[in-house]
């Protein structure tokens, strides 16, 4: 194993348990909160902060994550109809754009993150929490989001242009249910995925 393997593995650890945690967490302050507020006629001061804070955390990561698993919307109407050179290009070029993307808030957060401790800004109701630890999640969440993105394009660009973009969103999802087309040549129903794969892409604009 690499360490490459090894870096990726943990940022994905991290990424999927933040973003577990702070959802759960998230909705548990809240529902207390409201249960407090309309039962007991009371509520926390710091709740409503805390809940924004770690449904922040939890979209940051998992947003993040999406990228390991290329589950972020992508219209590829465009890729599909063009060569599959020039396909390929166009993606390497795309993922480079949001690699900078990334790169560019990760450092600019890290700066922000920086002037936060020097004024050290701290929260009012969060017991006085220096807000730098809240506002920690934009250089490192970007960052973890630069570097997947890296990966993409490292295995788009050993990949060839022909396998590419062998299968469509469609067919992958198809192909996670245990349903792909490519997986039932010799299958009779070949001909009715085909037609499903079809219509989702016709639905969905390429956008599934």
């Amino acid at each position: 194993m690499t360490i490459f393997n090894v870096i990726s593995k943990i940022i994905g650890h991290i990424n999927q348990k933040i973003a577990v945690v702070g959802i759960t967490a998230g909705v548990v302050v809240a529902f207390v909160n409201v249960v407090a507020r309309y039962v007991f006629d009371a509520s926390f001061v710091w709740a409503t902060e805390l809940t924004v804070y770690l449904f922040l955390w939890s979209v940051f990561f998992a947003a993040a994550y999406c990228f390991k698993k290329d589950a972020h919307i992508a219209v590829t109407i465009v890729l599909d109809i063009v060569p599959t050179k020039l396909a390929k290009g166009m993606l390497i070029i795309s993922h480079f754009v949001t690699f900078v993307f990334l790169s560019a808030v990760s450092f600019y957060g890290y700066k922000y993150l920086m002037l936060v401790v020097d004024l050290d800004e701290k929260s009012i109701d969060l017991w006085d929490m220096p807000m730098w630890i809240i506002y920690l999640v934009i250089p490192v969440s970007f960052a973890f989001g630069a570097y997947r993105v890296a990966e993409r394009i490292h295995a788009i660009l050993s990949t060839s242009h022909e396998r590419i973009l062998q299968e469509s969103e469609a067919e992958q999802v198809l192909a996670d249910m245990g349903m792909g087309a490519k997986e039932h040549k010799d299958n009779e129903n070949v001909k009715k995925l085909n037609e499903m794969v079809k219509e989702v892409e016709k639905k969905t604009g390429g956008m599934l």
